[in-house]
């Protein structure tokens, strides 16, 4: 539920290098390496973990490799096989990650190498044609704060309201956040989808419980708004 890619430490040298991460301009000037193995270990910091398949190298570069427009590249000289943390929606896990070499930095940029599961199927029908005065889809899950008692999402609102607002409903295994739109006014309003980010508070740390929308009943996927991430299968 978090970034699949993870820059390296200290960021990036300036705006320029940081947009051509963003739109995937990267040159390869080296060695990529085959892995010897074909499977990564995923372990969890509350306990437990899965065995996955191991991406291939070559297909980590290419996910971040995506662009070839005009302007600044950051180049690839190697890669190496590493670890990485990420957040999930069981906490935070430990990943295998590709970890790539790039030209004039001294730390690498991280990439996981194994794939998350597929979202499983929601356990209640989608709400269809709901008002969204009533009940809205969220855009995304942004973060979640070190402690677990914070997560800020994005809610979707239109150009003839107030914004929006996000209610939360806790249990023992899950937190639902159910968004809808508050103030909707009648007149000539544009079409498009605006999203706000929102910080809910919880009464205690998220842990292991699943994050749930209640508009799709599916775990609410991590999001840059408006880009969807490509962390999910």
């Amino acid at each position: 539920m978090g970034e699949v890619a993870q820059v390296p430490e200290g960021g990036l040298h300036d705006e320029a290098d940081q947009r051509a991460y963003e739109t995937g301009n990267f040159d390869l000037d080296g060695h990529l390496p085959d892995p010897s193995r074909k499977e990564g270990r995923v372990t969890w910091q509350s306990g437990g973990s899965l065995t996955l398949p191991l991406m291939g190298v070559r297909r980590a570069y290419m996910a971040l490799d995506r662009d070839s427009s005009p302007g600044r590249h950051l180049t690839v000289t190697g890669a190496d096989l590493g670890e990485m943390t990420v957040t999930t929606s069981r906490g935070k896990a430990t990943v295998p990650a590709w970890l790539f070499t790039l030209k004039g930095y001294n730390a690498p940029l991280r990439r996981a190498a194994v794939r998350p599961s597929t979202l499983p199927k929601p356990p209640i029908k989608p709400a269809g044609r709901a008002p969204t005065d009533v009940l809205a889809p969220l855009g995304g899950l942004i973060d979640v704060t070190a402690a677990g008692r914070s997560v800020t999402v994005v809610a979707t609102h239109g150009s003839c309201d107030d914004g929006p607002a996000v209610n939360v409903w806790e249990t023992r295994n899950s937190v639902v956040l159910s968004a809808a739109t508050v103030g909707a006014k009648d007149g000539a309003c544009t079409t498009e989808m605006r999203g706000k980010k929102m910080p809910v508070r919880l009464d205690r740390p998220i842990g292991n419980r699943i994050l749930l929308d209640a508009f799709t009943g599916r775990p609410v996927p991590y999001s840059k708004w408006p880009k969807t991430s490509p962390s999910w299968s």
